[in-house]
């Protein structure tokens, strides 16, 4: 059974489990919570020759919100340049918060290369590579997490009766909402409001 953020609750945990499925360009896996910030503390150090750029995804504030009935709207910001160890840094400052959340989505690209990882709702990892996905075989074996032909993740489970919840997670008095402005002065700016 699949370990769970503490920020997400499923209606089905024992159909879910670690593993991943390869598209063409992208890798879907569902990442035990455990092991999460070890995936991308990884993926920046096979990076570590390039710069990276950090990615924030917060649902937006239902006072700015176009629609309020509705979350329709996430805000994305970005903090670019990143040396390896400024990235570390963050996932050193901030890791926690941002796993156990189940409000928001982070992650970390590669200003060269373009390959980039989320660390998305409800435990499900995405890895986007433009040249070659295959470095990612070693990548999830080091993290004993095997293939699989199909992956059920938490949202092939929902359905009206039975949908997922996610919720705010807070930690010494500090949620996600906090970040932009605890984080401006190493350069996080808001970037675009898209649509959900």
């Amino acid at each position: 059974m699949l370990e769970m953020v503490k920020g997400c609750r499923v209606p089905f945990p024992e159909r879910l489990e670690e593993g991943y499925t390869m598209g063409e360009r992208m890798i879907t896996a569902n990442v035990g919570a455990g092991k999460l910030r070890r995936a991308v503390e990884d993926f920046i150090v096979m990076h570590a020759s390039e710069l990276i750029f950090f990615i924030l995804e917060l649902p937006t504030n239902r006072k700015e919100e176009p629609e309020p009935e509705k979350v329709l709207h996430k805000d994305v910001y970005y903090l670019d340049g990143c040396s390896r160890k400024k990235a570390l840094g963050i996932l050193e400052e901030y890791g926690e918060l941002l796993i156990q959340d189940g409000m928001s989505a982070f992650g970390f690209g590669c200003q060269e290369t373009g390959d980039e990882i989320m660390a998305e709702k409800y435990n499900v990892l995405t890895v986007w590579s433009r040249r070659r996905l295959e470095k990612y075989r070693a990548f999830f074996a080091k993290l004993d997490i095997g293939e699989k032909e199909e992956l059920v993740t938490a949202w092939d489970t929902f359905d009206q009766d039975h949908p997922g919840e996610t919720s705010l997670y807070t930690l010494e008095g500090r949620t996600v909402y906090d970040l932009p402005e605890a984080m401006r002065d190493q350069g996080l700016y808001f970037a675009e409001r898209r649509e959900v």
